[in-house]
């Protein structure tokens, strides 16, 4: 074979690789706001409650949350298309369960399992693109395109949930994966090629257990609390165990020599700021997300194809704003740019919470573009912080402890909201009004994070002789990889 043809084979088998990952990862995020849409048919068909409509999200988000890192451990130890493609064929078959799911046990049940197959997915797809880019250069570019293809999925999904919905009923929302889980199989097995790190670290089994059950039981506390009431002994001892678990989590990740989650990061200021504004941002995020179709539909009388339609200027805001977020950081520094886009995510939300039932669109849509851009703003400069604060050395594995914070964040603003609304309906207060106040403590948490960055997000030290193993990449690391280098400041 000639050298021409030889380039011209790699560059094929390149296009191939970047195709079937960015297609991977595109389903994914998908998947993150096409079910917003559905909530409403969901409710009227399965005849659930707000209840069930936070498990439907969060049982999906929460293994997500916490399986990511381990995710990215598997990819390496025991070969990252086995996992990608392992994680695709969960994924795919637990979108079947869910559109065949004739209540809301079996529907949370397949929703858990597309969260262990997106876990594995998520980490394996950016590993096997940048293993097969080991120029910097050239990885960058391949990293920037995967983002920007996948992140289509993010902007694609309110419409798409809308129009599937609208036509064919909630269970259609899930079974659009099964032609693109079919096509990633045919083509991974015949096309991608096996790649994995000798020096993976082991996995953090107890770690991983120990943080999805901690998780879990605070979780189910913020969800129940609302319908069983606060002081219950179950929900009591819901708070208590999380509490216990949590400890046990923290001591068990002091003594270990490759934890999951290196405790002593946290010690790096950066580090433990930009993770904690991360989480107000998965927060506000996702809780908020978690009712703009249901304010849509129930408040304003919308159609669920036009509330789908209605929600697109956030993530249309934020697939427009993120490129642009790593230039404005590299240039004014992280904490002018997380700090403004913090402000304007809460200002955003807050404007949210004044709406009504009579609140014409053409005064509704500026304040979901603003919360959106707000967020596009913070998220990208957040995690090239927490990279920063550790060293490039372990840019993967901070990268995806960010993601893995946003995550959890996510897990309790769905929880948290919806006790909030749930609490203020008890009261006596109407749907309309229970989402009014939701919006406002999501604004009024993300304005008070802003000041948090304005005040403490600023350089710090990568930890003296830090050298754990490094991880996989996480989904992260390609936003983060248009942030570097940056100021601290």
């Amino acid at each position: 074979m000639t050298a021409s043809h030889a380039t011209a084979s790699s560059r094929s088998s390149r296009a191939v690789l970047l195709t079937v990952t960015c297609l991977g990862q595109f389903m994914v995020l998908l998947d993150n706001t096409i079910v917003g849409a559905a909530l409403p048919d969901m409710q009227h068909r399965l005849h659930t409650e707000l209840t069930g409509l936070q498990w439907i999200v969060d049982a999906y988000v929460l293994l997500v949350a916490m399986l990511l890192l381990t995710g990215g451990v598997f990819a390496d130890r025991f070969g990252r298309k086995r996992v990608y493609l392992t994680g695709v064929a969960v994924f795919t078959a637990a979108s079947v369960v869910c559109s065949l799911a004739p209540s809301v046990g079996w529907l949370v049940a397949g929703r858990v399992l597309q969260g262990v197959g997106a876990a594995a997915l998520a980490p394996a797809s950016l590993a096997l693109l940048a293993a097969a880019h080991p120029l910097p250069q050239e990885r960058v570019k391949a990293i920037g395109l995967w983002a920007g293809l996948s992140g289509i999925g993010l902007a694609a999904g309110p419409a798409a949930g809308g129009v599937l919905t609208d036509a064919f009923g909630w269970p259609a929302i899930f079974l659009v994966n099964l032609p693109i889980g079919a096509v990633l199989l045919l083509v991974g097995l015949r096309h991608l090629a096996e790649s994995r790190n000798p020096n993976a670290p082991a996995l953090d089994v107890p770690g991983t257990v120990l943080s999805v059950l901690a998780v879990g039981a605070l979780t189910y506390g913020l969800i129940e609390g609302g319908a069983r009431g606060w002081t219950s002994p179950l929900i009591l001892g819901s708070f208590g165990a999380a509490v216990i678990l949590f400890a046990a989590f923290v001591a068990v990740e002091g003594r270990r020599s490759a934890p999951m989650l290196p405790l002593r990061l946290f010690r790096q200021r950066l580090f433990t700021v930009s993770n904690t504004a991360m989480t107000v941002v998965g927060f506000a995020l996702m809780g908020s997300s978690f009712f703009f179709s249901q304010f849509f539909v129930y408040v304003q009388g919308s159609s669920i194809l036009r509330a789908g339609l209605q929600t697109l200027p956030v993530s249309l805001a934020m697939v427009i704003v993120s490129p642009y977020a790593g230039r404005l950081a590299a240039r004014y520094g992280f904490r002018v740019v997380v700090t403004t886009g913090l402000a304007l995510a809460g200002l955003g939300l807050l404007a949210l919470g004044t709406v009504h039932a009579d609140t014409g669109y053409g005064n509704v849509w500026w304040r979901l573009a603003l919360a959106g851009t707000g967020f596009a703003l913070a998220m990208s400069p957040l995690t090239g912080a927490a990279i920063q604060a550790v060293g490039s050395q372990e840019g993967g594995l901070a990268s995806g402890v960010s993601s893995t914070t946003r995550q959890i964040g996510a897990v309790l603003g769905v929880a948290v909201l919806g006790a909030v609304v749930r609490t203020r309906q008890a009261g006596g207060a109407s749907f309309e009004t229970g989402l009014g106040s939701a919006f406002v403590t999501a604004g009024a948490v993300t304005l008070a994070s802003a000041v948090f960055t304005g005040l403490w997000l600023v350089k710090s030290r990568p930890t003296a002789g830090s050298a754990a193993p490094r991880r996989a990449i996480s989904p992260d690391a390609a936003t983060a990889s248009n942030t570097a280098p940056v100021k601290g400041r």
